[in-house]
């Protein structure tokens, strides 16, 4: 009864701003549609090579890099409200020409441009949610946002298994539709407390000297620590690449199998995230959260060296789930507290870097590993690689957070 308790009110005190913006996340990652089919499209409709689709795909990850980059950067200058909007309004004609080219070069191009586009949103999007959430409720914010983003990613594969069905055309136009219903809803829910904030912000700094803040870049202790994120990432991000062909062709899973366990992942992250997120912030410190979490990752990964019956891949898949929750949000608050309040972009934008260039590296080491070694070995050092970044982050996080308290 006490958990129930903990996690109903695991939703009291966010505000309507942060519900808005997770409901914006939520239409946007339904819509992203595209993605998981980008694969199959070039190499069915437009007959490229696996190696040359593979190729394109990693222009992806290169445009997720420059996007992060770009978003903290512009979302310090003219502020998050502009910047997402932009993104979701920018994304749409990029979303539509994406079928006129028929060429690796020129497919390249367009997914290197859209993601980008597309992915300055983020940083901004995480600066809007510190912006409208108090201070104690931050974490909440996040994870309420990272909810909506599962449940979006649960639901836009298979609006695209339908949709691609009909027509890859018909699954381009749509993702359009989605990221501008996105945009005209977010404007027309925060275009007034925009200005509202301008104005306030506008009077606070007439009031009081602005302090100049550091640049992330110049930061040693938050460059340590976005180091130390990219290496969880590249244990994480496991499961968009290895964790699949693991559960083919070693576990003999059947696709459908493999499609119930990856949804089953995303259902029990909707459902358990707000209220294991407050029972972390009711218990533990953050570096004990982030010793946790990242403990259990690895440990999920690690287990499945010595079993690959279907019961200890869901209790694996289960424990994975549970540490990305007590690690992925945390991470984000973490970086909101070490950030001030002129550079929140900047910090955004390079510790979402650090995953973007995860995304980008994981796929090929874990293979590169998995064919050289097998996978016992590969989730055995992906285990023993996670428990140390678990100890690094126990050390790390009070040292770069006390460190910020003191400055302040």
């Amino acid at each position: 009864m006490k958990l129930i308790n903990i996690y109903t009110n695991s939703f009291k005190g966010l505000s309507q701003e942060s519900w808005m913006l997770a409901l914006v996340m939520l239409i946007n990652r339904a819509g992203s549609m595209v993605l998981p089919f980008l694969g199959v499209y070039m190499t069915d409709h437009l007959h490229f090579s696996i190696e040359n689709t593979g190729i394109v795909l990693s222009f992806f990850g290169i445009g997720s890099v420059l996007g992060s980059w770009l978003g903290g950067m512009i979302t310090d200058k003219i502020g998050e409200y502009k910047v997402q909007y932009l993104s979701l309004l920018l994304s749409v004609p990029l979303f539509c020409l994406i079928p006129i080219f028929k060429t690796e070069i020129g497919v390249a191009s367009i997914i290197l441009i859209q993601s980008i586009v597309s992915e300055t949103f983020r940083p901004a999007n995480s600066v809007a949610i510190t912006k409208y959430a108090k201070p104690e409720n931050i974490t909440r914010a996040f994870s309420l946002n990272r909810m909506a983003v599962n449940l979006g990613f649960s639901i836009g594969p298979a609006l695209g298994g339908i949709l691609s069905a009909i027509s890859y055309e018909f699954l381009f136009f749509s993702n359009a539709l989605a990221a501008l219903l996105a945009g005209l809803m977010y404007i027309w829910f925060f275009a007034k407390r925009n200005k509202l904030a301008k104005a306030k912000a506008k009077k606070v700094k007439e009031a009081i000297e602005v302090k100049k803040e550091n640049s992330p870049y110049r930061d040693r202790k938050f460059l340590i620590y976005c180091a130390f994120c990219m290496l969880f990432s590249i244990c994480f991000f496991q499961l968009f690449s290895t964790l699949t062909i693991f559960y083919k062709d070693t576990a003999k899973l059947s696709q459908q199998n493999i499609g119930y366990i990856l949804g089953y992942s995303g259902f029990l992250i909707v459902l358990l995230e707000m209220g294991f997120v407050q029972i972390a912030e009711k218990y533990f410190s953050l570096a004990v959260t982030m010793l946790l979490g990242t403990f259990i990752c690895g440990f999920s990964y690690a287990m499945m060296a010595f079993d690959h019956s279907m019961i200890t891949l869901v209790v694996a898949m289960t424990l994975l789930c549970i540490g990305e929750i007590w690690t992925l949000p945390f991470m984000s608050t973490i970086t909101a507290l070490r950030s001030g309040a002129n550079n929140k972009g900047a910090y955004m934008g390079l510790n979402g870097i650090s995953f973007s260039i995860a995304f980008i590296v994981t796929p090929y080491i874990g293979t590169l590993l998995a064919e050289k070694f097998g996978f016992n070995a590969l989730w055995i050092g992906t285990g023993v690689l996670a428990t140390l970044i678990a100890v690094a982050f126990y050390f790390i996080v009070p040292w770069l957070i006390g460190d910020k308290k003191k400055a302040d």
